[in-house]
């Protein structure tokens, strides 16, 4: 193998918990509420699937069906769909929608898995060409550069950038032309069968792994290191 190309979201880092994403929002506008009503809230969010990367919807509304379908296409659909989730939650402040969608966007919000660094580093040690391939709406690089893991990464194929989202082929051939290798030397890593899955078509080899949070995942990346061996 010569190549990894890694999914973003729950598999390479983790969002923070609603609550969490819930009251640095609240923290940034100002706006102070009683510890009870932001336990609610957050549970209220979380049920609409509001925080991107966070708890799939219980239910999309009809009225957002379109939008959220194709909401990793670009960055206007994706803060669409996400902020339309967030408005189905009855908020004290009407500007928090905005500030909980610029929250999630920030370094601060995510976590990367105990093992991301090492085995990014293991990888770029054995000559292994590494790649970030995301369903997203917004640049995730600064992410990486906070936590010190941009270095590691030889290319970052994001589907807003080329309004393709997985498991559309397209995206993940996009991956192995920047990383210059055939798709059939390249692992690809992910936690969504659906999504990720779509590299098979090209031939690549696909290897998942569970989004959970941080504390409960140590060391899931790991295999992954045995899969590729040395370039």
């Amino acid at each position: 193998m010569s190549a990894v190309l890694f999914d973003f979201s729950g598999t390479l880092f983790r969002v923070e918990s609603t609550e969490s994403w819930l009251r640095a929002a609240l923290t940034d506008t100002g706006v102070h509420l009683p510890d009870h009503q932001v336990g609610d809230l957050a549970q209220s969010l979380e049920a609409a699937g509001a925080l991107p990367g966070g708890a799939e919807p219980r239910e999309v509304p009809n009225d957002l069906a379109g939008v959220w379908v194709a909401r990793d296409r670009s960055a206007e659909l994706h803060r669409a769909a996400f902020t339309g989730m967030s408005r189905r939650v009855r908020l004290p402040d009407p500007g928090l929608h905005d500030a909980l969608y610029e929250r999630h966007m920030s370094p601060a919000a995510w976590t990367p898995y105990p093992d991301t660094a090492e085995v990014l580093r293991t990888l770029r040690d054995r000559g292994i060409g590494i790649g970030v391939i995301s369903n997203i709406g917004w640049d995730l690089r600064p992410v990486f550069r906070e936590h010190g893991l941009d270095a590691y990464v030889g290319a970052y194929v994001l589907s807003y950038e080329h309004g393709v989202q997985k498991p559309d082929p397209r995206l993940f051939a996009t991956a192995c032309a920047e990383l210059d290798t055939d798709p059939r030397q390249v692992v690809m890593v992910g936690d969504s069968r659906r999504a990720d899955g779509g590299a098979a078509a090209l031939g690549c080899r696909v290897h998942f792994v569970d989004h959970l949070p941080v504390t409960e995942r140590p060391d899931a990346l790991l295999p992954v290191l045995d899969l590729v061996g040395d370039a």
